[in-house]
């Protein structure tokens, strides 16, 4: 068994360092260079053995480094003399923990981050739970660093200028949505507050910004492509509902991105011969009637096109759809979590946690139009077994191999 340094040293025992320091002097004459590191207080005597965690302390020094790598073992006071590579090692070790501490600390200013959404807190918690996270990873405490304005639009897209007025009231520094169909009513409403898109698709296209790489104006963030991956949601639809013909496509039509979908939809099934059955829904009511149509016109499957009132509403949908003994395929995890068949898609949490990073550019004096827009190109296939067992499918198994996530 191969043995680590430090066990080395404590079996080997003294001689073995004695040894170390004669190579080093040196058969050819060299003389390692030493440097020298003032005094250390040790002001506990030399009798505290506890292993401080230094990183993330605001005595994170290379006094406190050394207080804590060589604590003296009597006395209040010692000279240290070590070698130049342990010196550098502990330099290299501080420095990971000082950008996170200053990067946080570097201002006294509570920053407000104004969050619009289509759903309620509840709802989107765990997406916000990603932002949480990217703003931890940058050094950031919620309360202390920055406070978060969170405004629902209650899944009515007509609410945008209303609640984006609002916000510009309460000041934020800055705006967080994932709602793409509020986009260009929140641009037209906002234009000084920077806004970090936390998922877009086409923002070129819907006007918003001139450039993936140069966005100009207040708009920047990540650009999703969820429309581009609805071939693929119809093919892996196809793959486990047997002799399949005939796929209902349910989309919000206050949605810029369905019709997006809709087309690159039909021209998949055209290509496979499937004939593509689309219904529109803008509410819970919609909703209903449409699952009910969808049974009437004795469709095969479902796919639901990416939206934030389906999203609200994901385990009604999703429920419906059981009710009915419809097979279904959504653009994010969260369906399939909540009871959907599958989903193949862009992560949303990991969307958000990269959106704290545009929000620490812009706390740090970057200009949103000149933050190059991120467009994320990985997506993730999602099989929920249970559900599969509930209709009665029969998942290929090289299908739950593909799969990035089976759940149980």
């Amino acid at each position: 068994m191969k043995r680590s340094g430090h066990d080395r040293g404590q079996h080997e025992g003294p001689h073995a360092n004695a040894r170390l320091r004669a190579d080093a002097r040196g058969r050819d004459g060299r003389v390692r260079q030493e440097l020298a590191v003032g005094v250390v207080e040790a002001g506990d005597g030399g009798g505290n053995k506890r292993n401080p965690t230094l990183l993330g302390r605001e005595d994170c020094t290379l006094v406190a480094w050394y207080r804590f790598l060589y604590a003296p073992r009597t006395g209040a006071r010692m000279t240290v003399t070590i070698g130049r590579r342990k010196l550098l090692a502990a330099l290299g070790g501080a420095a990971i923990a000082w950008p996170l501490a200053a990067r946080a600390q570097q201002s006294d200013r509570l920053w407000r981050v104004g969050f619009l959404t289509a759903v309620s807190l509840e709802t989107f918690s765990h997406l916000y739970a990603g932002f949480q996270q990217g703003m931890r990873e940058l050094g950031y405490v919620e309360g202390k660093d920055y406070v978060s304005e969170w405004r629902s639009l209650e899944e009515k897209y007509e609410r945008v200028p209303e609640i984006a007025a609002e916000l510009v009231r309460l000041k934020v520094d800055v705006i967080v949505t994932a709602t793409g169909a509020a986009l260009p009513a929140l641009k037209r409403t906002v234009t000084t507050i920077p806004i970090v898109m936390a998922g877009s698709t086409d923002p070129i296209g819907k006007g918003l910004v001139t450039s993936l790489a140069r966005p100009g104006g207040n708009i920047t963030g990540l650009a999703s492509s969820t429309d581009d991956s609805s071939p693929k949601q119809l093919e892996l639809l196809a793959m486990v509902v047997p002799n399949a013909s005939r796929i209902g496509l349910l989309g919000n039509p206050n949605t810029p991105t369905y019709f997006s979908v809709l087309k690159n939809t039909q021209d998949a099934g055209q290509k496979a011969g499937l004939s593509l059955v689309p219904l529109e829904a803008r509410n819970v009511q919609e909703i209903e009637n449409a699952f009910a149509a969808f049974a009437k016109e004795r469709v095969s499957a479902v796919m639901v096109a990416g939206d934030a009132v389906f999203f609200g509403q994901r385990r009604r949908i999703t429920d419906l759809a059981l009710a009915n003994r419809l097979p279904t395929m959504f653009a994010s995890r969260e369906y399939a979590e909540a009871g959907g068949l599958m989903s193949y898609g862009e992560n949303l949490a990991d969307f958000f946690r990269r959106a704290a990073s545009y929000v620490d550019k812009i706390f740090r004096g970057a200009k949103a139009g000149e933050l190059p827009i991120e467009q994320p190109t990985r997506f993730n296939l999602v099989i929920n077994r249970r559900t599969a067992d509930a209709l009665g499918l029969a998942i290929p198994a090289q299908l739950y191999m593909f799969a990035d996530e089976v759940i149980e």
